[in-house]
């Protein structure tokens, strides 16, 4: 992991940087996710990532409490927003052109499937305010002229342009 993330570095600084594809396996991924190289949002803790071609699904340990401190809602349907959860999230992801492309499938919390409308207003009134480029659809940026990424099985390929 080191090795390629160095790789992606030195591309950046380069005029004519190595388009061979980089490819993260799921192991590495979820290494570099549970060590200390990375700062993860407030609340989250025990990410793991999984690729299925086009589709990755996340699992996570989530402090709801956390994530919704200092934003406050009456509306009932967002009290099952609270305490320790496991979440699990399937998106469909891919990056072309420079820009990154995620539409989240499904959330689960606990194995209980949340409906698209509650999860669509969690997002909305927690989320966003702290984290405004984050939605149900996110387009983004790839960084450190990477151009394309495609989720394969069990793996992420990078290409760098």
């Amino acid at each position: 992991m080191e090795q390629k993330n160095h790789r992606i570095e030195v591309n950046v600084r380069s005029s004519h940087p190595d388009q061979t594809p980089i490819v993260f396996t799921e192991q590495e991924l979820n290494s570099y996710l549970s060590s200390n190289d990375i700062d993860l949002p407030v609340g989250v803790r025990s990410v793991k990532l999984e690729g299925q071609p086009g589709i990755i699904t996340g699992t996570a340990e989530i402090d709801f409490d956390r994530i919704r401190e200092g934003s406050g809602s009456s509306n009932p349907l967002l009290s099952m927003f609270s305490g320790i959860h496991e979440v699990i999230a399937v998106a469909h992801a891919y990056g072309g052109g420079g820009e990154g492309f995620v539409h989240v499938e499904s959330v689960s919390l606990d194995g209980v499937d949340i409906p698209q409308f509650v999860l669509e207003l969690f997002v909305e009134k927690f989320l966003q305010p702290k984290y405004p480029q984050i939605g149900i659809d996110s387009r983004f940026r790839l960084p450190n002229r990477i151009d394309t990424a495609d989720v394969g099985l069990h793996t992420i390929t990078l290409t760098e342009k």
